[in-house]
């Protein structure tokens, strides 16, 4: 049998190198579009939790400001209009607040759809875009509750301040499962909660007791905004007199929970540190401290100056990103680590 000619072997060669050439540029393809989504699906996700703060603080000018009614007791559309000409400060204002509410179902969106279609099954990201998605839809329901059942303005029950504390409830799990999200898409593990149940619990108590301070912050708010008074003196005599509406007796209440919860929270960023010793759990951790120093003061010139509607926004949103720093700081302390190599 003859060997085949020279030039057939040399041609057999070339077509084999194109044919890897070809598969190695199609493989770099493949990881260069791959590199691009997950760049933008982790810029897209810090963006959604950077926008939600926004709507939740021009949701509390909302309230602040009593333009709560503006839109009447319609909803979705403002008085009955779906693209109304604002006619009032309020109208404008609550309006507003709706179409950014409404962007950020939007957006919410988006990154589910995107956490399915660019993440490989299993991914933790597609577990927080899931509870988001979720949590979207019952923010949008229960402040459409708000306004159907007349709870805004100057309503004064206390079923106004419970409907607000569950409202509040939901945004702040809202925003947990969207830095969840947003922490995942940088490619860290999923959480390992039976791993350290003492770190655990430790961190349970911690997001808890700030979850209180926050809802009883939302009833001192919202008595703020119903009541407010000349003076401190006048203030300090609304809490304590026996006449006065439940809400601003339930006042007194936040001060006390916003102690207690610091001394929680503080303890859990020295004890996530002391048992992880990771630079992030450090990082986070200061993070932590500093806001809840930074909270304390601002309640205090909160209480001096009699709760102006400025200043409550700023204690809202530094709330907000306590509560995000808290977020990571136990997702970083908890995460589950690397199953160690065999040898």
């Amino acid at each position: 049998m003859s060997a085949p000619p020279a030039s057939a072997l040399l041609t057999g060669a070339r077509r084999g190198l194109c044919k890897a050439l070809i598969l190695r540029a199609s493989a770099a393809k493949v990881r260069a579009v791959s590199e691009t989504r997950a760049r933008f699906l982790r810029r897209f996700a810090v963006a959604t939790v950077a926008y939600n703060l926004a709507v939740i603080v021009w949701g509390a000018f909302v309230r602040a400001t009593g333009s709560g009614a503006g839109c009447g007791d319609h909803w979705p559309m403002c008085n009955g209009e779906v693209l109304p000409r604002p006619r009032s400060l309020e109208m404008a204002i609550e309006f507003t607040h709706r179409i950014t509410s409404g962007l950020s179902l939007v957006a919410v969106l988006a990154l589910l759809l995107m956490a399915f279609r660019w993440t490989s099954p299993g991914h933790p990201v597609r577990r927080g875009a899931v509870f988001s998605g979720l949590l979207i839809v019952s923010e949008a329901l229960l402040g459409a509750g708000l306004v159907l059942f007349r709870l805004v303005a100057g309503n004064t029950s206390m079923t106004r301040a419970w409907f607000g504390a569950a409202h509040l409830v939901n945004t702040f799990a809202l925003v947990a499962a969207l830095t969840l999200a947003a922490w995942w898409s940088f490619g860290h593990r999923r959480l390992a909660l039976r791993a350290r149940p003492g770190l655990t619990a430790t961190f349970a108590v911690a997001l808890i007791a700030t979850m209180a301070v926050a809802v009883t912050g939302s009833i001192a708010a919202l008595g703020d905004t119903l009541f407010p008074a000349r003076s401190f003196a006048e203030g300090y005599a609304q809490d304590f007199s026996p006449g006065a509406h439940l809400l601003l007796r339930l006042r007194i209440w936040h001060p006390v929970v916003a102690l207690a919860a610091t001394a929680a929270v503080v303890t859990s960023a020295v004890v996530g540190h002391a048992v992880t010793r990771r630079p992030s759990t450090r990082t986070m951790g200061l993070a932590v401290v500093a806001a809840v120093a930074t909270q304390l003061c601002l309640g205090v010139l909160n209480v001096f100056l009699l709760a102006p509607v400025w200043l409550q926004l700023v204690h809202l949103l530094v709330a907000d990103l306590l509560w995000i720093a808290l977020v990571l700081l136990a997702a970083s302390a908890l995460e589950r680590q690397p199953d160690p190599t065999p040898g």
